[in-house]
């Protein structure tokens, strides 16, 4: 058995085994994408549903997905690609050339780049470095959104390919964290190294009774202030998805915490209000 080395999980396979992601497979002694060219979901969006408020406000980004993550949110909003392997969605295979001629038809429509999310799209790291190496000589920006559960030692090369970065910091407690499947350092390690080579703006969904705690946000901004206090926090309204069954997060409160932070960071938004 090999291990695969891209995320917390270090999942050990045998030859052919796919990881827990559904979306890496063992192949040759190696860690292989099954989600390679495969997209599940594309569509041109605002850049700010990424969310991004503070790159290239105003525009627009071609966004793909494929499938497969390397968590298990309970509150998963698009977990019917984020659960799912190749054989359970459908897919259409689109070239990493193929994509970025796509991305450069729509620059008269606003469109900046291309803008990988969706399901957990480091999954397919090889797939972004592809397209970005095509991406920017066209004067095109590639974009990210990430849970960040992932270890540098296998995906910090592609760091710097990437013009910005949406991190999940999906909470700050190591707890919070077993529950979902994922590892707090694991993803601030992420942040810290991505802040060094890229634009990066991180999203919190504020779930009721959970990771809601003036305590625990206030530590959060904190230490994200410590990165800079100029990235921009977005703390996002979580609404029953999938499993969860928490009522959707109050308004007055998000406010309370959003004041909170910003007493340590310049830029502190609300999502889904």
């Amino acid at each position: 058995m090999n291990h695969c080395p891209l995320c917390h999980r270090q999942c050990r396979l045998r030859e052919g085994q796919t990881g827990f992601c559904q979306a890496r497979i063992m192949r040759d002694g190696a860690s292989r994408p099954l989600g390679y060219g495969k997209v599940t979901s594309i569509a041109l969006d605002p850049i700010e549903k990424k969310p991004l408020a503070r790159f290239h406000p105003g525009k627009k980004v071609l966004s793909v997905g494929s499938f497969g993550c390397n968590m298990a949110c309970y509150f998963c909003q698009n977990h019917e690609i984020a659960r799912a392997g190749e054989k359970e969605i459908p897919w259409r295979g689109i070239s990493p050339r193929a994509l970025c001629e796509m991305a450069r038809e729509m620059v008269p429509q606003g469109n900046i780049g291309l803008a990988f999310t969706y399901n957990e799209p480091m999954l397919n790291v090889e797939y972004i470095a592809d397209c970005a190496d095509i991406l920017r000589p066209m004067g095109l920006k590639t974009v990210v959104v990430t849970n960040g559960c992932f270890c540098l030692d296998a995906v910090g090369e592609v760091l710097p390919k990437v013009d910005a970065f949406n991190i999940d910091l999906k909470g700050f407690t190591p707890e919070w964290y077993r529950r979902l499947g994922g590892d707090l350092d694991t993803v601030k390690d992420f942040i810290t190294a991505a802040h060094k080579a890229s634009h990066v703006e991180v999203t919190t969904l504020v779930v009721s009774g959970r990771n809601d705690s003036p305590e625990e946000i206030a530590a959060l901004a904190a230490w994200l202030a410590g990165i800079s206090p100029k990235i921009p926090l977005h703390l996002s309204r979580c609404f029953p998805r999938f499993h969860a069954e928490e009522p959707p997060t109050d308004r007055q409160a998000l406010k309370k915490l959003k004041d909170l932070a910003g007493a340590y960071l310049d830029t502190v938004l609300l999502g889904n209000m």
